[in-house]
C-alpha cells in the first residue's frame, strides 16, 4: 500500500514561470517549519512557481496518518504518486538534510519525473544511521541518560520543536535504517545543485556526491554558504536566489 503523505499545494498568484517545485523537508521538521517559516514558499510562488509541500511520515500535523512501512523506497513511491497526480510533467525537487537524501534517490529512480534537483545540507552518508534507538527510546520512556553524543544531539534537535511526536520520529529512524543510503548505487542524471554552509559538519562529505555526479556525467554545481551551519543554511537568501536561478538554467 502506497503511503499517503500529507500534501499542501500552494499555487502562484503570478504567471507560471516553470515547473512546479516539490519541497522535501529534513528530520524533526515539517513542510511548514522547513520551508514556509523560512519564506521559501513565498519566494517561489512570487516567482511564478506552484509548490508541492509534503510532510514526511512521522512529521507534521498528522505524523501517524500512515500504517505500514515508512522505508525510503515507500516514501519514493508516495512522492512519485503525488507528482503524477498533481502535475502534467516533471517537477523541480528541493530537499534539505534528510530531504536531500530522499531527493537524491527520488531523482535517481524517477528521472522522468524530475527536471532539476537541489540538495541542501547534503552528505554522502545518512546522518540517522548513527542514531542509537535503544538509548533514545530509553530516555523518553524512563529518563535514562544518553551516553552517545551524536544521539544526544539529534534528540535535542527533535525535542526543540514541541509539536514533534518523538516516538513517531523513532519509527521513521528505524525505517530509514532498514534501507541504508548508498548514493553510488544509483546516481541522478538530472542537473543537480549541492548547497551547504561552510560550517556544516554534516555536509563535509558533499564533495563525494559531486564526484559521483561528475563521474556519471551529470551537470552539477556547488554553492558553499559563508558562515552558515546545518541549522541556519536553509534561511539564507543566497541559497534561495541560487536555487531559483539554477532551476531556470
Amino acid at each position: 500500500m502506497t503511503l499517503d503523505l500529507n500534501l499542501r499545494v500552494v499555487r502562484t498568484n503570478a504567471e507560471v514561470s516553470g515547473p512546479s517545485v516539490l519541497f522535501i523537508h529534513g528530520f524533526a521538521s515539517s513542510g511548514e517549519l522547513n520551508w514556509e517559516r523560512s519564506r521559501w514558499l513565498k519566494y517561489f510562488t512570487d516567482a511564478g512557481r506552484n509548490v508541492l509541500l509534503v510532510d514526511l511520515p512521522g512529521h507534521g500535523e498528522d505524523p501517524r496518518r500512515n500504517e505500514g512501512s515508512w522505508a525510503p523506497s515507500q516514501i519514493r513511491q508516495a512522492l512519485a504518486a503525488i507528482v503524477m497526480e498533481f502535475d502534467e510533467g516533471p517537477v523541480d525537487v528541493i530537499g534539505y538534510s534528510l530531504g536531500s537524501r530522499l531527493a537524491w534517490e527520488f531523482a535517481a529512480f524517477n528521472p522522468d519525473l524530475v527536471e532539476h534537483l537541489v540538495m541542501g545540507g547534503p552528505g554522502a552518508g545518512d546522518p540517522l544511521a548513527a542514531f542509537d534507538l535503544v538509548q533514545g527510546r530509553a530516555n523518553v520512556a524512563a529518563g535514562e541518560p544518553i551516553n552517545d553524543d551524536y544521539t544526544a544531539t539529534i534528540m535535542k534537535i527533535a525535542q526543540a520543536e514541541p509539536s514533534n511526536d518523538i516516538p513517531a520520529l523513532f519509527e521513521l529512524i528505524e525505517a530509514i535504517k532498514s534501507e541504508p543510503y548508498d548514493p553510488a548505487a544509483k546516481i541522478p542524471s538530472v542537473p543537480t545543485l549541492l548547497v551547504a554552509g561552510d560550517q556544516d559538519d554534516l555536509a563535509t562529505t558533499l564533495p563525494r556526491l559531486r564526484r559521483l555526479l561528475k563521474d556519471a556525467g551529470t551537470r552539477n554545481e556547488v554553492l558553499w554558504l559563508a558562515g552558515r551551519n546545518h541549522a541556519n543554511a536553509v534561511t539564507s537568501r543566497e541559497f534561495k536566489e541560487k536555487a531559483l536561478a539554477f532551476l531556470a538554467s
